[in-house]
């Protein structure tokens, strides 16, 4: 299990946790068990590790689906999903022969009548505590959440779909519980869209949602709206950022080297297999995860050669196998040195990527993607920037995403280009690389009917930024507007208005201002949450973090049903026309 972050929302989530299931629990001396399902698993290990539980009194951790031994003498706490395999599970427990002295149950989220019913009636005399705590999304990082649903992307956009409106229900009841854990009622705002009709929907559903989850307070009164501002996008209102080659640290890593469940897998120089989890608990990890690869492999070998003149080593060029000799020498700073080994590796492993190809594609798709080249001269014929990549022996992917972002480029293509490129890549039985964009409202085939906009960009031409990382995403824009309070309502209707003219500073004009009921309505600064319906990429995420660093009085936090690689975007993208879908049901979700 992760160890609880000093700040964000794993911070908050931990709390909230401790807070109520802690809490009560701490009532009696006794040690205890705590059961959980496979999401509440994973919601667990994101915010606390195994020591913040053995201090508060909880001895084991058992699995909900597991066989396991009864322990007569102990109170057992079972922390799960609102499911009907859930609870099945629970009363299998107690029904004929109990596992356990007592259980204290809490529900991630609103438990239906019927599943509280059956329990009620299975194993009433053994419940202790039955609560519902609304914490039923994932904190991936201190500013960045998801719903831990990437089948969710498939079900909306997929033409076979029959589960759209429930993943949609689902969506809005776990964007509630994140709006409540942060004791946020913001105004809802959606980005209209001509072609697609889900943010519309999701906004109306959270809107609802949060308006009953709200009606009425611990202290009876009706909660008034907060500083904060939920805005909802869909994927297709920025297809170029998830295609692009990024040179940042983690979207690059997580683009060219296999991270599987944030697992970095790496051979030491003694051909020994190695892991190491890139998450928050690695401080270095959290400072150079979003430095352009540039100075990440400019700043660990520095770190490096500060250490070793602390200890009086001799000067040199840094490698793995100077580093391993250093480690033998030193082994007071074998913490430190093993951090460094691992991203001097990840860098390293990275930037063989590059050398190799990604440094030839990043030019042909900058210029693409922004339109011009890196003297700002405008580009006038696309499809000569496209040809080299066609013709030099660039994978099949990475050809798939440089058409695409000429299609892009040109909000649509002819049919007779469409098929020149498919024969091109060779992707003749794989079309649906391409051509099922159109399911997200991204235009691929230029139709007279087939309304397109392209979004305005703000100007960042002063900016300073690598020639090869030029591209800056549409969400960045959407941030710094809304911010500063310049999101045109035309294109961002708001489902329910914000208590204030919104800045993102917590300023109210004189106008719309409400008397404040408590210190903690006065609080200074305001939050943005912005969700993005079917995915988010790694630079959006660090978008979030450049612009709450660069505005300080608004805190903004992103999520998404998962987080996006351009490889398992395309993947899925192609899987969207199979056929019939299989009806999803929660449980398929929560116990997946």
């Amino acid at each position: 299990m992760a160890a609880v972050s000093d700040h964000g929302l794993k911070r908050i989530v931990w709390k909230r946790i401790k807070d109520t299931i802690i809490a009560d629990c701490k009532k009696s001396e006794v040690w205890k068990i705590l059961i959980l399902d496979p999401f509440t698993t994973k919601l667990l290990s994101s915010c606390c590790k195994m020591s913040d539980l053995m201090e508060e009194r909880i001895t084991i951790v058992e699995d909900l689906f597991k066989s396991r031994e009864p322990v007569l003498e102990m109170k057992a706490i079972y922390f799960m999903t609102p499911t009907s395999k859930c609870v099945d599970a629970f009363i299998a427990d107690f029904k004929s022969k109990p596992k356990y002295k007592s259980a204290y149950v809490y529900f991630t989220d609103y438990c239906p009548d019927d599943l509280f019913n059956k329990m009620k009636s299975s194993c009433a005399k053994h419940i202790r505590v039955c609560k519902e705590i609304n914490i039923s999304f994932l904190p991936q990082e201190a500013q960045v959440f998801t719903c831990d649903d990437p089948g969710a992307f498939r079900r909306i956009y997929s033409p076979h779909s029959q589960d759209k409106s429930k993943t949609l229900e689902t969506m809005a009841d776990q964007l509630v519980t994140l709006c409540a854990t942060l004791n946020e009622y913001p105004g809802v705002r959606y980005k209209k869209d001509n072609n697609m009709q889900n943010a519309k929907t999701l906004a109306e559903l959270v809107d609802n949602k949060l308006a009953r989850h709200y009606e009425l307070d611990d202290s009876g009164k009706k909660k008034e709206k907060t500083q904060a501002q939920l805005l909802i996008v869909e994927r297709g209102f920025d297809p170029v950022s998830p295609i692009l080659h990024e040179l940042t640290y983690q979207a690059m890593a997580y683009d060219l080297i296999d991270i599987q469940n944030d697992t970095y897998r790496y051979k030491s120089k003694d051909g020994s297999e190695k892991h190491a989890l890139l998450n928050e608990d690695d401080m270095l990890w959290v400072k150079l995860r979003h430095h352009h690869i540039a100075e990440v492999s400019e700043q660990i070998p520095k770190m490096v050669k500060e250490i070793s003149a602390s200890k009086k080593q001799p000067d040199g060029k840094i490698t793995i196998s100077n580093l391993a000799q250093m480690m033998k020498k030193m082994p007071s700073f074998r913490k430190q040195l093993t951090e460094k080994t691992i991203h001097l590796q990840l860098a390293e492993d990275c930037m063989k990527h590059f050398s190799n190809n990604v440094e030839k594609l990043c030019k042909a798709e900058q210029d693409l993607a922004v339109g011009s080249d890196a003297d700002g001269t405008k580009v006038k014929d696309p499809m000569r920037t496209l040809l080299p990549v066609l013709l030099n022996p660039f994978s099949k992917h990475d050809k798939i995403r440089a058409v695409l972002l000429y299609i892009f480029s040109l909000s649509g293509t002819t049919d007779e280009n469409l098929n020149k490129f498919i024969q091109h890549v060779k992707i003749e039985d794989e079309r649906e690389f391409i051509l099922n964009w159109k399911e997200l409202g991204v235009p691929i085939i230029t139709t007279a009917n087939f309304f397109s906009r392209k979004p305005n960009r703000r100007d960042r031409s002063q900016e300073e930024t690598y020639n090869l990382s030029r591209w800056t995403p549409v969400i960045k824009d959407v941030m710094e507007d809304a911010v500063e309070n310049k999101l045109d309502s035309r294109d961002w209707p708001h489902q329910s208005e914000c208590p204030a003219a919104w800045n993102g500073s917590g300023a109210v004009s004189a106008r719309q201002r409400n008397k404040p009921s408590t210190q903690d309505d006065r609080r200074t600064g305001s939050r943005l949450i912005i969700f993005v319906i079917g995915g988010i990429t790694y630079s959006e995420m660090r978008c979030a973090y450049e612009v709450t660093q660069a505005v300080k009085s608004c805190e903004v936090i992103v999520g998404s049903s998962h987080i996006l690689t351009p490889i398992g975007l395309l993947e899925d993208i192609k899987a969207l026309s199979k056929g019939p879908m299989e009806t999803f049901t929660l449980e398929e979700r929560s116990n997946a």
